[in-house]
């Protein structure tokens, strides 16, 4: 799919994930709608730089997690651009154990509402909402972003980052990616990129990572095969061929964790065998 003058929905971009892929695409020419939540002191950041880099770009406050705003939200969309090409669904809000503690603990007696709303209602309001607007523009893509929680749990060495909750949401991601791709075709292609321990989400630079002692982070890094976590810029560039070359690809699964859902077992040497 061409992306000059094409229109991208892409929330979450206060944050560096987000950033990247919106970054990645306004400078191939998209126009950007950014919804924004918390975090103001990112916004203010992302807004310095997507109007000192030229982005054509209009930031929202809107909660995700509410139907009426987000219906709010597309009624601005449609009044502004008419259509959407491109939904980037990165959206969710995932407790860490090692930070937050037992959903049993007072000061969790919403966490678990929070993870579900945020990881799983605000994808599908969003989804379901923007569908029209994706239509009517003949051609577009869907990447929904998961996270390996999906298939670890609160288990192995990344246990400290994953809350049940939050896990079983990203599950069920991959039934809305399927589903989805059913509904929209054949003019809309939608994909999921399921990504690993990536720096600023659940690797280094996150307030969780700076928590774990140096053997939890070495067990972390000898349960991942390439030994490091990822970077917001390799997820952009990864979603970037989902949005722009992969038109052969719709309700698939791109799994980006460096190897961490494999685990560290060895292959091991080929046998000798008994037969002469």
């Amino acid at each position: 799919m061409k992306l000059s003058g094409k229109t991208a929905l892409v929330p979450g971009a206060s944050r560096p994930i987000g950033r990247a892929i919106a970054r990645k695409l306004g400078e191939a020419g998209v126009q950007l709608i950014l919804p924004t939540f918390d975090w103001p002191e990112s916004i203010i950041e992302m807004e310095d730089e997507f109007k000192q880099s030229g982005f054509s770009h209009m930031s929202i406050p809107v909660d995700l997690r509410s139907e009426e705003a987000v219906k709010e939200l597309m009624q601005k969309v449609a009044r502004r651009f008419k259509a959407i090409h491109i939904l980037v669904n990165n959206i969710e809000r995932g407790g860490m154990p090692i930070i937050h503690g037992s959903y049993d603990l007072p000061h969790n007696s919403d966490q678990w509402d929070l993870e579900i709303a945020s990881t799983l209602k605000a994808k599908w309001l969003l989804f379901h909402h923007s569908l029209p607007l994706m239509q009517s523009a003949k051609e577009g893509a869907v990447v929904n972003i998961s996270s390996v929680s999906a298939m670890l749990g609160r288990s192995s060495a990344t246990a400290p980052f994953f809350n049940d909750a939050y896990s079983a949401a990203n599950r069920a991601i991959s039934s809305f990616t399927e589903t989805w791709a059913r509904e929209a075709a054949p003019t809309i292609r939608v994909n999921e990129l399921m990504l690993g321990l990536i720096r600023n989400r659940h690797g280094e630079d996150t307030r969780g990572w700076g928590e774990l002692n140096d053997r939890e982070k070495r067990e972390i890094f000898s349960q991942c095969l390439l030994e490091r976590t990822g970077t917001p810029e390799e997820v952009a560039t990864a979603a970037l061929f989902l949005i722009r070359d992969a038109d052969y690809m719709t309700g698939s699964v791109v799994r980006m964790d460096g190897g961490v859902t494999l685990g560290s077992q060895n292959v091991p040497p080929m046998p000798d065998g008994i037969l002469q």
